[in-house]
């Protein structure tokens, strides 16, 4: 087993601190009105609600927010619409970069994730131009618990249809293909363990080593994405040493 995952060394992580936190808070809100307005506010009849709800839970989200988000989603007086646009560009040192937004303005998001790639050294550049490098991914994280043993927990994972397992010292990532999420997700949920995401990532086909001046621009930048409340997700294809470290 590697000492970390992979999936999570790529995904930008968030909820650093108390004002990461309440950007983390908005970020989710939007994806629980989204999910609601797609499926309904019933989480039992709406698989991706369920897993917004437990992105939700794992961030420490209040469940009054939780509630009030849904409600407010669910209403006749929510007419806010969000567009999921995903940006695609370089990085500084050509590193790939995929931008994942929910939005209300496109203009004001074209132009701010523009912008920030300008500031950082890198690109935004056409639809396509990077996302062949990488391939979508359903992954479930888990928590472990006291006693686990590792290759039980692959077993389990691969016998309800997973096909690919890693870990960190207090997590267990497992992917599948993104139509067998949801599958993989119950059935692990099933088995009583704590699922801490179900989502699907842009998982890189390769890693790219970065030297010290652009990994600091690529964290600055990537620093500059977190804290846009239209941006959502994050991928990249550098290796950035002790990356799992920032999830702390």
């Amino acid at each position: 087993m590697s000492g970390h995952s992979k999936w999570a060394t790529i995904k930008r992580q968030k909820g650093k601190t108390d004002a990461a936190r309440a950007n983390v808070f908005t970020k989710i809100g939007r994806e629980l009105a989204v999910a609601v307005k797609s499926g309904g506010p019933d989480p039992n009849n709406n698989p991706r609600l369920r897993d917004v709800i437990a992105k939700a839970r794992a961030a420490n989200m209040p469940n009054d927010n939780i509630t009030r988000s849904i409600k407010k989603a669910s209403g006749e007086e929510s007419n806010v619409v969000y567009d999921a646009i995903t940006y695609e560009g370089y990085g500084n040192g050509g590193v790939a970069v995929i931008v994942e937004t929910l939005t209300d303005n496109k203009n004001r998001t074209a132009a701010a994730v523009r912008h920030i790639f300008d500031k950082c050294g890198g690109s935004l550049g056409t639809t396509n131009c990077v996302s062949y490098m990488f391939e979508s991914k359903g992954v479930v994280t888990i928590a472990k618990q006291q006693g686990d043993d590792d290759e039980e927990i692959m077993m389990l994972a691969l016998e309800m249809g997973a096909d690919d397992f890693d870990s960190s010292e207090t997590e267990y990532y497992i992917s599948a293909a993104p139509s067998a999420l949801a599958v993989v997700r119950d059935g692990l949920e099933k088995a009583g363990r704590t699922i801490i995401s179900s989502e699907v990532q842009q998982v890189p086909a390769s890693t790219v080593d970065v030297d010290a001046d652009t990994e600091a621009k690529i964290r600055r930048m990537l620093d500059m994405f977190d804290e846009d409340d239209d941006v959502q997700n994050v991928y990249h294809n550098a290796n950035l040493p002790e990356d799992d470290d920032d999830e702390e």
